[in-house]
């Protein structure tokens, strides 16, 4: 409970986002069984619609699980015990790809990009060329930890000349930043439903290419509940091998509609609004970006020096309300913060960010003229995004 109920409380996190209200409402809907021909009918419409939003005609598969999920869902279906694979990585969810295929005794060939910046693409050929029987490449569309974008199509045309499954984590990038997923050669895509979705956690997306498929089909490694195999067989049907999240999947069929309405060009050219005026107000704020490509997922702003940027964080969520996020990882504790503008976010919650942050810099010490930042993000909210 609010110990201030007077206060109103912004989520401008990346994970969880706020919800839209028609789908927080469809949460009350009654239950129905999952073994009926309206929730399969349900299913298949879902299913239809992850596949626009995906950018793909190939098979999307939702688990009742969060995007860590998907990702372990990825690893159990492709590898076997003892394969080479490459992780081409640069912050705290590039190494979850690396602790997962260690988890399926798989042996990871690192490209380690500087925290802040991303994996060359020209590294991935040449990993692939000292390595000709690695099994897969993984790698993020964004790496949320750091607010940086990956050249996921450069790398996906250079993986597709080999016979290694690219496989790539877009649960925050996801419907954010382009993604042509069938385009792009994409054979794996990963999402989840509490970022771009609109939803709250506990769904979990997971796209399979012809390439993917076969590899899962000669893959040793165990599984059960995560065999992709057992999903695939109800996909045109509406059947699900266990029992799902009925609950998240009426709300998921709400925000698909909404989602489409939009459009994925929409979605694309929205996120980019946003993020271009976040990141105008932060550098009216003189203020420097961490990462080298930023991402249109959120901003990652280096901490003033001086003032940590836990003490930021803290500041904005107890003192005003805001809820932004903090480093990860020990290696970035206190270095930066990161505010998001995904999923159900509009021009006046980068308004109250800008602010939010101005009047708490203020107080810590950091010499800012109030209203600096605000103006700057205003004037390119004027107009709607442009798509």
């Amino acid at each position: 409970m609010n110990p201030n109920p007077m206060r109103k409380e912004y989520l401008l996190s990346p994970g969880p986002t706020p919800i839209p209200p028609d789908v927080a409402a469809a949460a009350t809907i009654p239950i129905i069984h999952h073994r009926t021909p309206r929730f399969e009918g349900w299913m298949k419409e879902v299913s239809a619609g992850l596949q626009y939003l995906f950018c793909t005609k190939n098979d999307v598969i939702t688990l009742s699980a969060t995007g860590t999920g998907a990702m372990e869902a990825a690893v159990a279906n492709l590898l076997s015990p003892g394969d080479t694979v490459i992780c081409a990585i640069g912050g705290k969810f590039g190494d979850r790809w690396v602790e997962l295929c260690r988890a399926y005794q798989a042996e990871p060939v690192i490209i380690q990009a500087p925290y802040g910046t991303a994996p060359k693409p020209e590294a991935v050929r040449e990993a692939l060329r000292n390595h000709p029987n690695a099994k897969a490449v993984f790698t993020q569309l964004c790496e949320t930890s750091t607010g940086c974008r990956y050249d996921v199509k450069a790398i996906g045309e250079i993986v597709a000349e080999t016979p290694a499954v690219f496989v790539v984590d877009g649960i925050s990038g996801l419907l954010a930043e382009k993604c042509a997923t069938d385009a792009w050669m994409v054979d794996v895509l990963v999402s989840g439903s509490q970022k771009g979705f609109m939803l709250p956690p506990g769904l979990a997306f997971i796209s399979m290419s012809t390439k993917a498929w076969a590899a899962a089909e000669t893959a040793k490694s165990p599984r059960y509940y995560f065999d992709l195999r057992a999903y695939k067989k109800g996909l045109a049907t509406g059947a699900h091998p266990y029992t799902p999240a009925v609950g998240l999947i009426t709300q998921l069929q709400v925000a698909i509609q909404q989602l489409r309405t939009i459009t994925i060009e929409g979605l694309w050219a929205r996120h980019a609004w946003l993020g271009n005026a976040c990141r105008a107000g932060v550098k009216a704020l003189n203020l420097e970006f961490f990462a080298e490509t930023p991402a249109n997922v959120l901003t990652a702003v280096k901490a003033p020096a001086g003032i940590p940027g836990e003490k930021i964080v803290g500041m904005l969520r107890d003192r005003f309300g805001v809820t932004i996020a903090g480093a990860q990882g020990a290696e970035m504790k206190g270095k930066i913060f990161r505010i998001a503008h995904l999923g159900y976010m509009d021009r006046f919650d980068m308004v109250v960010a800008m602010s939010a942050l101005e009047l708490t810099l203020q107080q810590l010490g950091y010499p800012v003229t109030l209203g600096t930042g605000v103006a700057a993000t205003e004037a390119l909210l004027v107009e709607e995004a442009k798509v």
